[in-house]
């Protein structure tokens, strides 16, 4: 058995602030990188085009990094739970490595794999976690158990003390020639391109891949947009977030980085307005770490609701409404913005996000499992945790002190696009209408029909009643 240590990526795209990595090299000089294209993931039916595209790029960003650091990052196409053992111990390497993830397959499939590892003899590192600045099991209630209420698990969230990012893999040893003939044996392919794997994107990306992309994000974000992040990041036409979603869900950054821009940012600030435009976008990552320990401590979220009233809630089976919603074409006019954002570049702005997601189960009342599987189907920075809270808390059905939110389109549209410049980008159609009555809605049928506008598919008042009167009925009936 040699010293080499693999490095098995997953959602760490990256060498610098890598806490398995870190640990890896301070283990070992000789840390060669894989990475598994894992069909259990490549091959359902919610992965988007634009999302594999960004990936295989953070990968081709990482090979290069790798390289320069003086070893090699490995492409794998099989099913981890087989390859990874049996790649190891092709290479007689000594340990195997990784961070963990909340995810239950990620967590089922790590199972087997350290079973295999076991069996072999062959080293893994415990508990590491690098996704999140706390490990699910550091935040917890008075009693022990999981938060399921989001403004106690901050308070106690940012009451801790936060890591430093770690150190950027340098001056590793990499795998010698007879090595690397014998990893081709084991499966070790050359990195293919995104129409290879047979996903199709065209477009441009909101990011560019890799860590330096993404740090330069964050750069541009924390020197600029920060500071008036409160006020203008429900604003849909404004530049106004941070787009890192994309490079968090993938791990092109590391997470104690990006909160220790934050800081930065906050200790050179001079006004307690700045202060507070900050502490809102730490509170964001507070949001996103608090649906991924929900989905680690919960995993049943994935499969449906977390409130009872919502696990048999009679839901609408309206394939044409689905559909009118999925193309952008209900007739409201933010929400047909928002969805042809989201089909056109693949991303779509949170404000609008819950927009939609409150239009499709309150508005429409289709279940909103439909909703999310589709924007994992087109979402660059679709990912399991933040989907399914998002989509249980506008759907009412999740974690959430106030179970009955219900969003207005139009009062939506006149607060936070007053000048209707989002309506216009993205529904190109209705540019020269009047701002009031694009974000009113109150465009009449001879206009829309003029334009090729459709008309509103539900009526907004009466369908909010009757979403009321299936939740009153749903919560008096007795379960089972």
């Amino acid at each position: 058995m040699s010293d080499l240590i693999l490095f098995w990526h997953r959602r760490d795209l990256r060498i610098s602030d890598n806490t398995g990595l870190a640990t890896a090299r301070q283990r070992s000089a000789k840390v060669v990188g894989v990475f598994c294209l894992d069909p259990n993931i490549l091959e359902r039916d919610d992965v988007a085009p634009v999302r594999v595209t960004y990936m295989i790029g953070c990968l081709q960003a990482l090979q290069k990094r790798y390289a320069q650091a003086g070893s090699q990052l490995l492409i794998l196409h099989a099913h981890p739970t087989q390859a990874i053992p049996a790649l190891a111990v092709a290479l007689g390497a000594k340990a195997v490595f990784w961070n963990w993830d909340v995810e239950p397959y990620s967590q089922e499939r790590d199972r087997t794999i350290i079973s295999a590892l076991k069996e072999k003899g062959i080293e893994f590192l415990e508990n590491n976690w690098d996704q999140v600045l706390h490990a699910p099991e550091d935040i917890r209630t008075g009693s022990n158990q999981p938060y399921t209420v989001y403004t106690p698990f901050w308070k106690n969230w940012i009451s801790k003390p936060k890591a430093e990012p770690v150190a950027t893999l340098e001056n590793a040893e990499g795998l010698t020639e007879k090595e690397k003939e014998i990893a081709k044996s084991a499966g070790v392919i050359a990195l293919p391109s995104a129409k290879d794997l047979g996903f199709v994107w065209d477009g441009e990306l909101i990011i560019a891949p890799g860590e330096q992309a993404a740090q330069e994000r964050l750069e541009e974000f924390c020197d600029r947009a920060i500071n008036e992040y409160q006020e203008q990041r429900n604003f849909p036409a404004v530049d106004g977030t941070s787009r890192l979603s994309a490079a968090l869900k993938f791990g092109a950054i590391g997470i104690r980085r990006v909160w220790q821009a934050t800081q930065q940012v906050w200790e050179n600030s001079r006004s307690e307005e700045t202060q507070s435009n900050i502490r809102t976008w730490q509170q964001e990552l507070a949001w996103r770490e608090f649906y991924q320990h929900a989905m680690y401590n919960f995993p049943e979220l994935a499969a449906g609701a977390y409130r009872d009233a919502f696990k048999n809630f009679p839901w609408e089976i309206n394939h044409e409404h689905f559909q009118a919603w999925c193309e952008g074409k209900t007739g409201y006019p933010i929400v047909d913005a928002a969805m042809r954002q989201m089909n056109e570049i693949g991303w779509m702005h949170n404000r609008c996000r819950m927009i939609v997601a409150s239009f499709l189960t309150k508005d429409l009342l289709i279940n909103p499992q439909m909703g999310e599987r589709y924007f994992m189907q087109k979402l660059i920075d679709g990912d399991l945790s933040a989907n399914n809270g998002g989509w249980q808390w506008s759907a009412s059905s999740g974690m959430d002190p106030k179970p009955v939110r219900i969003f207005n389109p139009a009062s939506q549209a006149q607060k936070f696009d007053p000048e209707a410049e989002y309506i216009r980008q993205w529904v190109p159609e209705l540019r020269s209408f009047d701002t009031e009555y694009l974000v009113t809605g109150k465009i009449t049928p001879l206009e829309r029909q003029a334009v090729g506008y459709p008309a509103p598919i539900v009526d907004h008042k009466l369908q909010q009643k009757m979403f009321k009167e299936r939740y009153q009925q749903q919560k008096v009936q007795p379960l089972g």
